[in-house]
């Protein structure tokens, strides 16, 4: 309840604001590093809320692809690993030119990983290591498949 009050509040006070006050370019930014001091304070659940309130209401930003990315981590950190792999699923198929994807794919492994799911987990760490072989996410992918 508390969550849904803040995101009414500061939903409210970014619609009442003159657009002289706040571009959109950076009302998008405040918010987005708003959201994301949340999530560094381990406040997955309001920082779950403050993206998806970031992605609706700035759905066509540059930040869009990252906060897309951040609700699947959140969902990821809170133990809803059903609900991870469709936030990061969203990445992959909204934002394919994303620099997440690497990442998004990943996660979406890990997920699957969590779920039980270790060959639809298998395929996608695979695909990390194949499409992104030099990337920090491939020697996570390389690091799970030995453990699986």
């Amino acid at each position: 309840m508390w969550i849904r009050t803040c995101a009414s509040i500061l939903l409210a006070a970014l619609l009442v604001l003159p657009p002289a006050v706040f571009p959109a370019d950076d009302t998008a930014k405040r918010l987005y590093d708003r959201v994301m001091s949340e999530f560094q304070n381990k406040d997955y659940e309001a920082a779950l809320a403050g993206f998806r309130l970031f992605v609706e209401l700035h759905g066509q930003s540059s930040l869009a692809p990252s906060a897309q990315y951040w609700i699947g981590e959140c969902e990821y950190r809170l133990g809803r690993y059903g609900e991870a792999v469709t936030s990061f699923d969203k990445v992959l198929t909204s934002y394919p030119s994303s620099v997440k994807i690497a990442s998004a794919t990943l996660k979406k492994a890990l997920s699957f990983q969590k779920l039980g799911l270790a060959n639809q987990s298998r395929i996608l760490l695979e695909r990390v290591l194949v499409q992104f072989p030099t990337s920090q996410e491939a020697d996570l992918a390389k690091k799970a498949l030995n453990g699986q």
